[in-house]
């Protein structure tokens, strides 16, 4: 606020000499100087104090969210939704809420740039190799203690809707050259030196038509000539490149807008050494060998400040002297250059910037939830043994954990209980947590050991009224995509609500037999569940490899109660009539 008013005063103070100076002739006009250097100073000191004031902000609301965290109440506020990656071809993603409002990627993400964002997105669906994941656990351990750096990169460049075409920033640095060589011709520096001088010689012959002049007419014609031949050849050149320089142009400025976060990101990581595999072979992607030895957050500042370059050939000015200049060209060519030099990098850059920002995310996670402990990934026979399971995106506080163990000969569990019992939740929480353990974080358990598993999903399955899809339709489709699943490695985690409600109870049971026994036969693990008692005996035909599990209920006072209890065997009841009777319907 002081240097705003800093930069009234100095005007007032400039038009206050402007008057002395030129009205009365008191004061010499070069004291206009004085007030023009204070507003320019108040300018600077001004945008300085807005940008620290904005970056202060962001460290706020940084720390503000990762408080709203720990207290269960981060969803809604103001962190990536990650809705642009929802698929519902995809066998997990809208099952387990991994993307959107209130989803694991909102609680995880932390990321500024979009390639950290679509790397996260990545990791969250689809499992990575155990190598992979152990090469990550480690560098969380790592990054975890280093809250500076995950501020920083918090708080950094512009608004968090900043985005860079990623995709086509990195194809544009790969592509073949346009001109035929990075380095500008010789001729063309003279020619913008005549061009120069021959706008000079129009204007002065211009000047001499308008009024008086020291020049004698035949200096003022040759002027005239010189000038007019010398922006002939310059009108030349630029016409003969034109098509050319246009592509240049073009290209850049679809590939290679909003770049200051991605530079001010680079810079923090050049910055910073690390101890962890992982992350000291992502910090070598960015020391690599440059014209002059600039490290890449400078080569991004480069191209930046050309594409700004690019935006100003609409200005009126350089519209009229650029062609005499050979502006175009010159611009064309220290494009083609920056981009024979670091373009085939970019793509090395982004992606090292990409996999930083996922893992801070991870990272701040780790942080905030010091319990959650790593998994263990084995080889062996497909597994998933964890005990006191809790959903990641529940608060702690009120979070019923079990133990779920598909280990040995157990390849499936049947989870009978009542209506709103915690069938669906359990699903979610052994899904979620699988998700995150093959991506590289902490899971919300106290011990988890499981192998390698694709998984595959079927909670959150719906009909299609534009479509012509019924949900029963719907669901068989996605469990015969689940099916087919099997035929690849590694091996399948199925979870799947309520298998078949949509058909009668005979047709029903036949299928769900054969369907869970066609799983279990090709290798596959998971949990079934389902509020008809019939279909929990669905469990004795695969013998050994099938077992019981279910949720109780009580009723107290006309409510009920849930415990959430993971219990082995069959449900004996059902809370149906109870609830319908809870609601005031006559049963």
């Amino acid at each position: 606020m002081l240097f705003g008013y800093l930069r009234v005063a100095a005007l007032a103070v400039a038009v206050a000499v402007a008057y002395a100076a030129f009205s009365r002739g008191l004061l010499s006009g070069w004291w206009l100087a004085a007030p023009a250097i204070a507003f320019f100073w108040a300018g600077g000191r001004l945008d300085r104090a807005v940008n620290a004031r904005t970056r202060l902000g962001r460290a706020v609301a940084f720390y503000e969210r990762a408080l709203a965290r720990l207290d269960g109440r981060w969803a809604g506020t103001g962190g990536e939704t990650g809705d642009r990656f929802l698929d519902d071809r995809h066998l997990f993603a809208r099952d387990l809420d991994i993307f959107g409002p209130a989803s694991l990627f909102e609680l995880l993400s932390s990321a500024r740039t979009r390639i950290g964002e679509d790397t996260l997105a990545g990791w969250l669906k689809a499992p990575a190799e155990p190598e992979v994941v152990r090469a990550r656990q480690e560098a969380l351990g790592d990054l975890a203690q280093r809250i500076d750096l995950r501020e920083d990169l918090a708080v950094l460049g512009e608004d968090a809707g900043t985005r860079v075409h990623v995709e086509a920033l990195a194809s544009w640095g790969e592509r073949p050259a346009r001109l035929e060589s990075a380095a500008v011709p010789a001729w063309t520096w003279p020619l913008s030196v005549a061009g120069a001088l021959g706008l000079v010689s129009l204007l002065v012959w211009v000047g001499g038509q308008i009024g008086p002049a020291p020049l004698s007419a035949k200096t003022l014609a040759a002027l005239r000539t010189y000038g007019l031949t010398i922006v002939a050849a310059c009108g030349a050149v630029v016409w003969y490149f034109h098509a050319r320089t246009s592509a240049i142009f073009r290209d850049v400025d679809y590939a290679a807008h909003e770049l200051g976060l991605l530079k001010d990101v680079l810079g923090r990581l050049e910055t910073e050494r690390f101890a962890a595999a992982r992350l000291t072979a992502l910090r070598a992607e960015l020391d690599v060998e440059l014209e002059r030895g600039h490290p890449p957050s400078h080569r991004i500042a480069r191209l930046e400040a050309l594409v700004d370059l690019v935006d100003s050939r609409d200005h009126f000015i350089v519209r009229l002297i650029g062609p005499v200049l050979l502006w175009d060209l010159h611009l064309a060519y220290a494009i083609e250059r920056w981009r024979g030099t670091s373009g085939p990098a970019v793509r090395r850059w982004l992606a090292a910037v990409g996999e930083m920002e996922a893992l801070s995310s991870l990272a701040g996670y780790h942080f905030e939830h010091p319990d959650d402990v790593f998994p263990e990934l084995s080889a062996g026979p497909a597994c998933f043994d964890g005990d006191d399971l809790g959903h990641p995106l529940l608060p702690e506080a009120s979070t019923v954990r079990n133990d779920v163990r598909l280990t040995g000969e157990v390849r499936m569990l049947v989870v009978s209980g009542s209506n709103m019992s915690g069938k669906s939740t359990l699903l979610r929480t052994v899904g979620v947590n699988a998700v995150l353990a093959q991506a590289g974080a902490p899971v919300r358990a106290r011990r988890l050991r499981l192998t390698p598993l694709q998984i595959g999903a079927s909670i959150r399955i719906q009909d299609s009224l534009l479509a012509g899809v019924s949900r029963f339709y719907a669901e068989i489709t996605r469990l015969g995509q689940i099916m087919d699943r099997t035929r690849e490695a590694p091996p399948v985690f199925f979870l799947i609500d309520e298998l078949l409600h949509g058909t009668n109870s005979h047709d029903r049971r036949i299928g769900a037999e054969a369907i869970v026994r066609g799983l279990v036969e090709r290798g596959a693990i998971g949990l079934v569940t389902t509020h008809d008692l019939a279909l929990a005996h669905v469990a004795d035909a695969l013998g050994a490899r099938g077992a019981n599990v279910h949720f109780e209920d009580s009723l107290e006072d006309g409510r009920m109660h849930f415990d959430y209890r993971m219990r082995p065997g069959v449900v004996q009841k059902s809370n149906a009539i109870a609830l319908m009777r809870s609601v005031g319907l006559d049963v």
